[in-house]
């Protein structure tokens, strides 16, 4: 182990940065990729390499990955709109994982683990597991990056003989974060009474850190070529949400949010996604996000993370409680 290389992409993201400190706190040399290196507050007091990567960019991967044995994937375009999702969602994630395997056979690279997502699994049998197949809903442009990403990463595996574990997280919540993620933005807004209706659109919750444990499993022990679901078994509703950031934060006086009729959550998401046309931001809701998880219980089988990746999440609850915890005390950024 001495000997091995390990590279963070995405080093500066929420679960690429947890990632990094929790290699270096097991004594592994980490390098940690990033496509701007000038911010440098994430690895403050981190004894790690920071090196200039762009999933765009081949050149810079060949680069980065000189030295490396064991590659942690994470990097990619984490957003669920965009004005050009094709461009800056799809195409990214997926031109970005060619580029990655490319450089990384070019380098030696000998293992990697490759973060993809709850994103890229089938719902329509639950609860989702690995060997129902991939999500058929093509309605999305985040999702079908992560469908075929997935599965390009797995075909590339074979193409350049790397070994390649694949897991799948949840909505990753919790410390340490340096800039607000998808998932801890939506803890925000619970805290900030942001939340007025119930989209009866549930959620997983699962501790950041619990990924960054069983992805460092999966390099360790992972089976090649095989996909792990990091999540957790059961569901968490809104309301059970805004209820727990209730009882733990009574002063906030949070109202829990009302349910509504589809028809009018539809009407609301028409009128936002008119409005994101001239402002350019991302709609609260949109119509094909209630056309695919309205009414969905987002439960898991993760049986096999348990067995082969000795994989022990808390309970969504005790994550989503020191999420808010973490975000309420800590969270220091002045603009979100």
């Amino acid at each position: 182990m001495s000997n091995e290389i390990s590279l963070v992409t995405g080093a500066n993201g929420h679960l690429g940065n947890n990632l990094v400190r929790l290699l270096l706190s097991k004594g592994i040399t980490v390098k940690a990729s990033v496509r701007n290196t000038s911010n440098k507050a994430p690895f403050s007091g981190l004894n790690c390499e920071l090196v200039q990567a762009d999933l765009m960019d081949k050149n810079s991967l060949v680069k980065a990955f000189k030295g490396v044995t064991n590659l942690y994937a994470v990097g990619a375009a984490f957003k669920m709109w965009a004005k050009n999702p094709k461009t800056e969602i799809y195409e990214t994630n997926v031109q970005g994982t060619k580029n990655l395997f490319e450089a990384a056979s070019i380098c030696g690279v000998q293992n990697i683990v490759y973060v993809s997502s709850v994103a890229a699994l089938d719902f329509t049998k639950l609860p989702a597991k690995e060997s129902n197949g991939y999500n058929t809903d093509r309605r999305n442009w985040y999702y079908n990056s992560k469908n075929d990403s997935d599965k390009l990463a797995l075909e590339l595996s074979v193409k350049y003989n790397i070994r390649t574990v694949l897991i799948l997280p949840s909505a990753m919540i919790g410390s340490v974060a340096y800039k607000l993620s998808y998932s801890n933005r939506l803890v925000w807004q619970i805290l900030s009474g942001e939340i007025p209706v119930d989209t009866n659109i549930t959620l997983n919750w699962i501790d950041v850190n619990d990924v960054a444990k069983g992805a460092h499993n999966a390099m360790i022990k992972g089976k090649n070529r095989e996909r792990y679901i990091l999540a957790n078994e059961k569901h968490f509703s809104i309301q059970e949400s805004v209820k727990v950031a209730a009882q733990l934060y009574p002063e906030l006086k949070l109202k829990t949010p009302k349910k509504v009729p589809k028809s009018l959550l539809y009407a609301i998401a028409s009128l936002m996604e008119f409005a994101s046309k001239i402002t350019g931001k991302e709609p609260l809701l949109q119509r094909e996000y209630l056309d695919m998880f309205y009414g969905l219980k987002q439960d898991y089988n993760i049986n096999k993370a348990k067995k082969e990746l000795d994989f022990n999440p808390k309970p969504s609850e005790q994550a989503l409680i020191d999420a808010l915890k973490y975000l309420k005390n800590e969270w220091q950024q002045p603009t979100l």
